[in-house]
Formats: C-alpha cells, structure tokens, sequence
C-alpha cells in the first residue's frame, strides 16, 4: 500500500553515513528534513541537508516526544546505528524511558523498537520504510566485484544463510560467521563487527561472513546494512568472503566497497 508523503519529514538518526544520505535524498526531491540526531559522527553532515537539527541522547524519549510534537512532524524514518549495548550501559534513560522499557517482556531488538514506534502511533505519527528515501543503495543479487567465490566458499554461504534465517527467527541477530561448514560465531547484542571479530579469531583465517534480514523483517526499523566498514573489519579479521540477502541489504559506499574488496581478495556477493 503506498502512502501519501508529507512535505515536512523526521528523521531520528543514528551513526553513519545511512542518515545523511537519507536527508541528502529527501531535500533534492524537495522534502523538508527535521532530525533528531542521536550521534555526534554525523551531526555536522546533518545540517548540511536538514532544516533543524535537534542533538538529543537516545534515552531522552520525552524530549524527542516533544520535538516532533512542537515540530508537528507526521512521517518519521528511523536510520543509522543506535548501538544495542545502550541498554546495559543505561545513560540518562529518561521517567519515560524507563516506562517504556518495563513494557518489554524482553529487550530484545524488535520488541523495544516496536514499543517505541507504538508510543509515536498513538500520536498520530507514521513511522515509513527505513528504505524509502535510499532505494538505490538495496544491493541486487550476483557478485560486486572482481573476486568469484569457489565451491567451498558457496557450500559455506549456504549453510551461513540457514543459520542465520533461523538465528533471525529468534530475533538474536542478523549476522553468522562459519567455517568449513562450523559456526565461528553467531551475531548478539555486540553487533556485526565486533561478531566478524570474534569469529575470525576463532577461525584464525578464511572466514565467511554472512548476513540476512529477519524472517518476518520489519522494514521500519534494522535493515540489515554493509559498508566500507565491515569490509575492514573483515580484512583485520581474515575473513574472505561477505554474503548478504539480495534485496533486503543496504550497501554503503558501494564503489568504495568493490574497489577494497577487489585488493584485498574479498568476494562480496548477494544472494
């Protein structure tokens, strides 16, 4: 079902280059970007392309209530990394926050991001596709770059992608990292890198990388997503191989990615 875009649009941003790029897109098709940036890595880049810029802690739930209501902001995109670990380390969580946070039978990803959406439904704001202003970055499927995968690199990516899916179905994370057909390391509240990291360790060289969207993926919020990033954290690691799902994955600095990869002898590929 298609929806009717509002001029004005918000944007709650994490870390990264996904939300400046998301607001880039959006003013050169003529939109008006709010954001609430909740990272000081990009804060700068922000206000190149957004009209206002609110700098606010990812706890400080009222105050962000408050901006987009003051704002009168109706269509709100979530992007960017917000880093799970927050919920341990506990930074200035905010009365409202923390009611939020005991409505949760557990802590895990969806379950938190679908209350926080749930407490801005019921103020009459639409929460849209992380995807919708950056279309263009969604990776297709076949090989980028150079680098062809050989059969044993395949036979790893196949059983990765099972793992994976039913790791996802768990909601425990979206990434595995295999070798030789054995699990190096399965992705938790760490996140992608820290996960390739420890799976290399493990596996000392020729890892395999492997990342999906969740069975019944929400687009609203944690599209899986790779950038220039993973991919040094990968080398470090001496992983050889990323796959990723085709048409569910974000690709951050795709030329960037392709032209590393090539050097390094890394095969990325979708499938």
């Amino acid at each position: 079902m298609s929806i009717a875009l509002e001029h004005k649009q918000g944007l709650i941003a994490g870390d990264g280059l996904l939300p400046v790029i998301m607001a880039q897109n959006a003013k050169e098709n003529g939109f008006e970007v709010i954001a609430i940036s909740l990272s000081s890595d990009n804060y700068k880049q922000l206000k190149k392309y957004c009209s206002k810029v609110y700098s606010l802690g990812p706890g400080e739930v009222q105050k962000i209530a408050d901006v987009i209501e003051n704002e009168e902001i109706k269509q709100l995109t979530f992007i960017g990394k917000v880093s799970k670990t927050i919920l341990l380390k506990r930074p200035r969580f905010d009365k409202r926050a923390i009611e939020l946070m005991k409505k949760a039978v557990r802590l895990n990803d969806d379950k938190v991001m679908l209350i926080i959406i749930e407490e801005f439904e019921k103020a009459g704001v639409t929460i849209l596709d992380q995807t919708l202003f950056i279309k263009n970055l969604m990776i297709p499927s076949g090989v980028l770059g150079k680098i062809q995968p050989t059969q044993t690199q395949i036979d790893d990516v196949n059983y990765g992608y099972w793992l994976a899916k039913e790791s996802g179905k768990l909601d425990v994370g979206q990434s595995v990292v295999v070798k030789d057909k054995m699990v190096m390391a399965v992705e938790a509240i760490e996140g992608t890198d820290k996960c390739i990291r420890r799976g290399g360790k493990l596996a000392r060289k020729n890892a395999r990388v492997v990342k999906v969207a969740k069975p019944s993926q929400d687009k609203r919020f944690d599209i899986p997503a790779i950038g220039l990033k993973t991919l040094k954290n990968m080398r470090k690691a001496k992983a050889d191989l990323i796959a990723v799902e085709a048409g569910e994955t974000i690709i951050v600095d795709k030329d960037e990615v392709i032209k590393y990869a090539d050097k390094h002898n890394i095969v990325v590929m979708a499938v």
